[in-house]
């Protein structure tokens, strides 16, 4: 199984934050406090990254509530993987990512995400950063046939 980053935890706190925030100032919301205890163990124990599949029940299905509102393909429906390359030069993803996308976990999503944002250098970036941008659905699947 992939790990869960701890910047995605971190954003799925802030995101239970805002939708479920403190009544009294002082109490987190039950998913807030799922997410907050995977998040300080990951601190305290100086690590990276939660393995998906061993998250506590109450802080994997806050973390997949927080994924269900991000944009689920990085496609911008310019696919060069199907012209060959091993990189997607619209999307960032290797071939095999684009290959494997529906059958990916949301953590192995992630992963992908994580990778192709930091290094930024896809066309989804920079030339055509207003397509990533487009109303509309998030999960729509690109017209270039891929995932």
């Amino acid at each position: 199984m992939a790990g869960i980053h701890i910047t995605d935890i971190e954003l799925a706190v802030n995101f239970w934050r805002e939708r479920a925030p403190s009544t009294d100032g002082l109490t987190l919301s039950a998913p807030v406090r799922a997410l907050a205890e995977v998040y300080a163990l990951l601190v305290y124990f100086h690590e990276t990254e939660a393995d998906e599949a061993s998250l506590p029940s109450a802080a994997r299905e806050a973390w997949l509530a927080w994924f269900e509102s991000t944009p689920d393909t990085p496609c911008i429906a310019i696919c060069s993987t199907s012209q060959g390359d091993a990189l997607c030069k619209g999307c960032g993803r290797t071939f095999d990512e684009v290959q494997r996308w529906t059958e990916m976990s949301p953590a192995e999503k992630r992963v992908s995400w994580r990778r192709i944002t930091l290094e930024g250098d896809s066309w989804r970036f920079n030339r055509y950063a207003e397509r990533a941008l487009e109303k509309g659905s998030p999960r729509a699947a690109c017209g270039a046939g891929c995932h």
